[in-house]
């Protein structure tokens, strides 16, 4: 009993110390309570049972008597390492996982995560990294710097719009750049298409009437029904829309009183009107007043009978529109140099739809060779619709007896 008496003391001796070393191990091993680990992340103080045990045990000694120091050193370091292998973790053991920043969050996470304020400051890597689009420019001479930008425009170039000739109309750019392809366009080209215009005729319509966007598109097909009450064909509406690509953009009243207008001025019958606009349907869409300009010409200065200029312009449209000059300069070189009587004129008006130079080049060239000759009551004559609508090759050949080449010699001689 004496002897168990005398090695109680030592034993719990020995356990202070240990407990005492080993808290000292652990306090370097693990932050203290509040450390900062990450930004925004805390460690918070957590209590085993082993580290309230060594925390005990240290107050215990320090308030207790002083034991009995005296032990044998290699007792006591045995015991030392028996305490550190109870109470240390082991290095195969798993270390406290320390929380990251950088961790995964669950979907549950990611929605109570605060919005991103576009003012948070970056650091110079990620502004780097940014890909900005380029802004749109405020204004701009050309489209091209919105093509990119906008659908509307990428589509109405893959379908042949030149829109460098829209730019010109700055009330046109500004209108395109507002549409809306599948909204305001689709449906017109829709409606084209099946008015009989052409997917590769769309470009260049387009192109001269941009505005047609801007129409209402019950009132276009109004405006088709009007046509047709008036016999004429879908054939005959679609050539009449390729050739005058504004006629759909007028009002049906404007398209009745153009056409009362021919009928009534040329006193031409229905039929005869309806042919005539088919064949220049700018007659509908133009100004009025080279028309009537021009009646008054073929009239009183160039001595025409009313029946006569029927006859022409039902031959010859564009006599309607021509230009008052080229008009009368015609008249008077064919009538008073090459001495043709107006009743020829008339029989053959395809010479006020030819150019000039070309006429004055081949009378030239026939009176040079003596066959000059155009009155159809006498041998060898020129026919005068041929002396302005052959090649030159036919020309020397049939009307001249001569060769391209001599023909050639002579235009040098002018």
């Amino acid at each position: 009993m004496a002897l168990l008496a005398q090695q109680i003391p030592r034993w719990l001796n020995s356990i202070k110390l240990s407990s005492f070393l080993t808290a000292m191990q652990l306090r370097k091993c693990f932050p203290r309570a509040g450390k900062t680990l990450l930004p925004g992340f805390f460690a918070q103080p957590q209590l085993s049972s082993d580290d309230c045990f060594l925390r005990s045990g240290f107050k215990t000694y320090r308030t207790s008597s002083v034991w009995n120091s005296s032990q044998s050193t290699n007792s006591s370091s045995q015991e030392i390492k028996c305490a550190q292998n109870t109470l240390l973790p082991s290095v195969n053991e798993p270390s406290q996982k320390i929380p990251s920043f950088d961790s995964e969050l669950s979907l549950e996470g990611l929605d109570d995560l605060p919005p991103l304020s576009p003012l948070q400051p970056i650091s110079e890597e990620e502004a780097v990294q940014i890909i900005a689009d380029p802004a749109l420019p405020p204004s701009s001479f050309t489209l091209r710097d919105y093509v990119d930008h906008s659908e509307t425009l990428k589509k109405l170039v893959l379908l042949g719009v030149d829109l460098s000739k829209i730019e010109k109309h700055p009330d046109a750019a500004n209108l395109l750049l507002r549409l809306d392809f599948e909204k305001d366009i689709k449906q017109i080209l829709l409606f084209l298409k099946d008015l009989g215009i052409e997917d590769n005729q769309l470009g260049t319509f387009l192109t001269k009437n941009y505005a047609i966007f801007s129409e209402d598109l019950e009132n276009l097909k109004t405006r088709v029904a009007y046509l047709l009450s008036k016999n004429f064909s879908k054939v005959d509406i679609a050539q009449m829309v390729r050739n005058a690509p504004f006629l759909l953009s007028f009002s049906v009243e404007r398209l009745d009183n153009r056409l009362g207008f021919f009928q009534k001025e040329l006193e031409l019958s229905v039929k005869k009107t309806r042919d005539l606009v088919i064949r220049l349907p700018r007659l509908l869409t133009g100004s009025l007043e080279p028309v009537k300009e021009n009646m008054k010409v073929y009239r009183l200065e160039l001595g025409f009978k009313h029946n006569e200029i029927q006859h022409m312009i039902t031959k010859i449209p564009k006599m309607l529109t021509a230009s008052k000059r080229k008009v009368t300069e015609t008249f008077d070189y064919v009538h008073n140099v090459m001495c043709i009587p107006h009743h020829l004129i008339v029989k053959f008006p395809q010479v006020f739809n030819s150019r000039l130079f070309k006429v004055k080049e081949r009378h030239l060239f026939l009176a040079y060779l003596g066959r000059a000759q155009y009155d159809p009551g006498k041998p060898n004559y020129i026919s005068l619709d041929k002396l302005v609508s052959v090649p030159d090759e036919i020309f020397c050949e049939e009307m001249a007896k001569a060769s391209v080449q001599d023909f050639e010699k002579f235009l040098k001689t002018l």
